[in-house]
């Protein structure tokens, strides 16, 4: 054996490959997470068991303190609209339902109702007096909508026809030409 003294190696920290990479995946979590949260979602088409049937029962309070019935709207089309006030693509579309309504209201021929999805009334009201929006509002006991819609997440989007029945599901956000382009498609441009 040696009687030389034996040098230690001191650790200095992490190595320049461990911190390089731990700035790659910093990174890249950031730019993620930066897309998701101003991400409008993808909309479109999207496929229900539920299109060329009766619409299920839409009925309640309206925040608004009157009674809703989706039964009083046969004889024009009905966009059933499920959302929630802290969903970025609802915030995005809320503007094109509000002139998709505001275009409609005049003539009679269609109507809006929103249906909130895990959110509360207080949230509701504050959302559509900062926001624009003159329809009917269902913000309690709404579970059983998004169950007998199949609601999985916001915002999605239903278009019944005058006779009761869903024609589309939109998933998604939804466009005022997405809603009017589907229905001049189902009545044949009429």
């Amino acid at each position: 054996m040696s009687n030389e003294p034996i040098e230690l190696v001191e650790q200095g920290g992490p190595s320049r490959l461990a911190l390089m990479s731990a700035g790659v995946v910093g990174i890249v979590l950031v730019v993620l997470i930066a897309i998701l949260a101003t991400s409008e979602g993808q909309s479109g088409l999207g496929p229900s068991p539920l299109v060329g049937e009766l619409t299920p029962e839409v009925s309640g309070l309206a925040v608004d303190g009157s009674n809703y019935d989706i039964r009083d709207e046969r004889d024009r089309w009905v966009v059933v609209n499920f959302f929630s006030t802290s969903c970025i693509p609802c915030i995005v579309e809320h503007p094109e339902l509000v002139a998709f309504d505001e275009e409609h209201s005049a003539t009679g021929d269609a109507s809006v109702v929103s249906i909130a999805f895990s959110d509360t009334s207080r949230n509701v009201i504050d959302f559509f007096a900062e926001n624009g929006g003159d329809w009917s509002v269902l913000a309690e006991d709404t579970g059983r909508h998004a169950i007998s819609f199949g609601v999985a997440a916001v915002p999605e989007t239903y278009l019944v026809s005058p006779r009761g029945i869903i024609t589309t599901k939109f998933t998604g956000g939804v466009t005022q030409a997405d809603i009017e382009n589907e229905i001049s498609r189902l009545t044949g441009g009429q």
